[in-house]
């Protein structure tokens, strides 16, 4: 049974702890459906100011929601459309501190005022994103995107084969 601990310490230390907690939690999963769900999760309770946590999964075609925390997303984002699709497209985290903002941007939660997207890559092959919104605006430093992304890597990581 995982229990989820609280983070303490500087922000580093925090997303050290936080992607312990996450590697614990994939440990020995290979389905990236349950391991989505489950980091979604674990991230959306670990951090403050979150109002969305959840993947989108690219289906050969264009990004589909997958599992989530807040409320009900966009369904369907097309490649290169929107933060989310412009990770997917241009294989950068974006980071961005005021979504109104970010050409394109799709409001799929009115309440959203900035936003961190990772995108999802094994080797060449897009998986999809993995997408964090705040009611905040700027709410994401250097220090969240590179903690971010190192649960990213361990999601993918956890798909892999033994």
């Amino acid at each position: 049974m995982f229990a989820q601990s609280a983070l303490t310490g500087t922000k580093a230390e925090q997303y050290a702890q936080l992607l312990e907690q996450a590697r614990g939690l994939m440990h020995g999963e290979r389905d990236r459906i349950a391991n989505a769900a489950n980091l979604s999760a674990l991230v959306y309770h670990a951090l403050p100011d979150l109002n969305w946590v959840g993947f989108y999964f690219f289906d050969g075609t264009e990004l589909v929601v997958g599992p989530f925390q807040g409320h009900p997303a966009c369904v369907r984002i097309a490649l290169g459309r929107g933060v989310c699709g412009t990770a997917a497209a241009t294989r950068e985290t974006q980071r961005v501190p005021d979504v109104d903002a970010f050409p394109g941007h799709i409001p799929c939660d009115s309440a959203s005022r900035s936003e961190l997207v990772v995108p999802l890559y094994a080797g060449d092959a897009l998986l999809g994103v993995f997408d964090l919104d705040s009611p905040l605006p700027d709410r994401f430093d250097a220090e969240d995107q590179a903690g971010l992304e190192a649960i990213a890597a361990a999601f993918i990581q956890s798909l892999q084969p033994a």
